[in-house]
C-alpha cells in the first residue's frame, strides 16, 4: 500500500516537472547525428504609440469684439493601435469656469475655446475642456509624421466668442500656450 502511494506521488511530481519545464522553456534541443535540428520560440511586443505633428501657431491679429471669430488648422495625428484610435487632451491655464482656456497680458485675461475634429478642413468640432481627454478619434495616417508633408488627418480649431472678447480689457495684446497631448485608444 505504501509503495502504491509513493509511486503515485512520484508520478505526480514527474508530470508536474514536465509541465513546468515545458512552460518555462519552449526551445527544443538538437540530438547528436549527421544533422541536428533545434527550435526556439521568438516573441515580441509592440506597444501602442501615437504622434501629433504638423502644428503651427495661431495668429489672429486685431479682433472685432462684436463678431465671433475662429481659425482652423489641419494637423497630423498617427496611431498604431488596432483601431488607429486616439484621444486628445488640451491644456491651458483655465478660465473662470475651469473649462475655458485663457490668454494673458499681465493680470488681464482673455478666454477662448478649443475644438477638435477628426478630419481635415473643419470649421467646428468637439469642444474640449482644459485637462480633460476627448475620446473616440481615429487616424487615417499610415506613418508617424503622416508621410511627406505631413498629410493632415484632423482639424484644431481656436474660437473667440463676442462675449469673451467684450469681457476682456481692450488695446491689450494677449498671448498664451496651448498644449495638446494625444494618447492611444
Amino acid at each position: 500500500m505504501i509503495l502504491v502511494r509513493k509511486g503515485r506521488a512520484l508520478a505526480a511530481c514527474a508530470l508536474l516537472a514536465i509541465f513546468a519545464s515545458g512552460a518555462a522553456q519552449a526551445a527544443t534541443q538538437g540530438t547528436l547525428g549527421a544533422t541536428s535540428t533545434g527550435t526556439v520560440t521568438i516573441s515580441a511586443t509592440i506597444p501602442s504609440r501615437v504622434q501629433i505633428s504638423g502644428l503651427s501657431d495661431f495668429v489672429f491679429g486685431t479682433l472685432d469684439p462684436t463678431t465671433d471669430t475662429s481659425l482652423s488648422k489641419n494637423v497630423c495625428v498617427w496611431s498604431n493601435t488596432g483601431t488607429k484610435g486616439y484621444n486628445i487632451t488640451a491644456t491651458g491655464n483655465g478660465g473662470v469656469s475651469g473649462t475655458a482656456f485663457t490668454l494673458t497680458n499681465g493680470s488681464k485675461t482673455l478666454d477662448y475655446g478649443v475644438e477638435w475634429a477628426g478630419s481635415t478642413g473643419q470649421a467646428s468640432g468637439t469642444a474640449l475642456a482644459t485637462g480633460t481627454a476627448a475620446n473616440g478619434f481615429t487616424s487615417t495616417a499610415t506613418a508617424p509624421t503622416c508621410g511627406s508633408g505631413p498629410t493632415p488627418t484632423a482639424s484644431l480649431i481656436v474660437r473667440f466668442t463676442s462675449a469673451q472678447m467684450l469681457a476682456a480689457v481692450g488695446t491689450t495684446a494677449f498671448t498664451g500656450t496651448l498644449t495638446l497631448v494625444v494618447a492611444p485608444e
